[in-house]
C-alpha cells in the first residue's frame, strides 16, 4: 500500500486566512483543492491513501478535515492543530484526539517572527502535553531553524517528529553545505524522522530537474535511513512548480535503485508507524 503521508486541501469560502493565496506568485493555486481533485490522481500514480495536513492555526480547520476524511475512504489521517503555548492545549489536543482520524498535530513554524519559536518555553510545555498523549508533531521549518530540531529532540525524546520537506533547503541556489551539517544532527535522535517532500517549490519552479533534487533526497536517505524517510507530494502547493505524477516521479528517480524493503518503508510503512495508522484494509 503506497500513502502519501503530506497533502493538504482548501476551499476558498471556507472562513479560515487564506491571504497567502492572494499572493501574486500562489495565483496558480487560489482555488479550491479538495478530496474530489486529489482521488484521481492518487489512482493514477498508485498511492492508496494520503494524509491530509493543516494549513490553519485554526481548530476549526480540525472539524472540516475530519468531515472529509469521513466522507472519503482514501484519507488515511488528519494532522490538525492546537495552540501549543495556551495553557488550553491538552483539552484542544483532547478534542481533537476524539476522531480516530485524528493523527497528529503541526504548527507553521516556519512563518513564525521568532526564528526561536519552536523552543520557547511556552510551546516546548504544550509539545510536553503531545509526548504525555504520544501525539506525533510535524516540524515545518526552513533551513535556518533545522539547527532547533536537535534541541527539541534532546528535550522530548519520547515524542516522535518529523521534519517536514527536508527543513526546505534552498535548492534553487544549490545551498547545501550547512543544511547537511544539520540534518545529519538531526538524523543522530531516533525520534526524529524525514518527509522527503516539497522539494520541487524549494528549487526553480521552471526549470527544476530531478538532479536538483537528488543530493538532498540521498544526504536525507543516508542520514535517517528508509525506516525514518516517508514520501510525501506536498499537494497542491507542489503544482506551483509540477503536477502529482512529477513529483512523485522525481523521488523515484532521485532514489535510485531500492530494495523492497526500503521501498515498502519510504512509500508506506514509515507513516504507518509514524502516525499510527489504521491501514490494514
Amino acid at each position: 500500500m503506497m500513502i502519501d503521508a503530506h497533502q493538504h486541501f482548501w476551499q476558498l469560502d471556507q472562513p479560515f486566512d487564506y491571504g497567502w493565496l492572494q499572493e501574486p506568485q500562489h495565483r496558480k493555486i487560489c482555488r479550491d483543492f479538495l478530496p474530489q481533485d486529489l482521488r484521481p490522481l492518487l489512482k493514477k500514480s498508485g498511492v492508496s491513501r494520503s494524509i491530509f495536513v493543516q494549513t490553519q492555526h485554526d481548530p476549526a480547520e480540525n472539524l472540516w478535515a475530519l468531515q472529509l476524511a469521513d466522507s472519503n475512504d482514501f484519507l488515511a489521517g488528519v494532522v490538525g492543530w492546537v495552540d501549543l503555548a495556551s495553557a488550553a492545549v491538552e483539552q484542544q489536543l483532547l478534542e481533537f484526539r476524539e476522531h480516530p482520524l485524528a493523527v497528529g498535530i503541526r504548527h507553521i513554524t516556519q512563518d513564525e517572527p521568532d526564528d526561536d519559536f519552536i523552543i520557547g518555553k511556552d510551546v516546548l510545555r504544550g509539545l510536553k502535553v503531545l509526548q504525555k498523549h504520544e501525539v506525533p508533531f510535524d516540524l515545518l521549518f526552513y533551513d535556518r531553524h533545522l539547527k532547533h530540531a536537535t534541541t527539541v529532540a534532546r528535550e522530548l525524546p519520547e515524542l516522535p517528529m518529523v521534519i517536514d520537506h527536508l527543513s526546505k533547503p534552498r535548492i534553487r541556489d544549490g545551498a547545501i553545505e550547512q543544511w547537511t551539517r544539520e540534518i545529519r544532527a538531526a538524523a543522530e535522535y531516533p525520534n526524529l524522522y524525514c518527509k522527503l517532500s516539497g522539494m520541487v517549490t524549494e528549487a526553480d519552479w521552471d526549470n527544476w530537474t530531478a538532479a536538483d533534487l537528488r543530493p538532498y533526497v540521498e544526504t536525507a536517505l543516508e542520514a535517517f535511513g528508509a525506516e525514518r524517510c516517508m514520501y510525501g507530494s506536498d499537494w497542491p502547493v507542489c503544482e506551483l512548480a509540477a503536477d502529482y505524477g512529477q513529483v512523485r516521479q522525481a523521488l523515484v528517480d532521485c532514489l535510485g535503485s531500492l530494495t523492497p524493503t526500503e521501498e515498502r518503508r519510504i512509500f508506506g510503512e514509515t507513516a504507518v508507524e509514524f502516525y499510527k495508522l489504521n491501514c490494514g484494509d
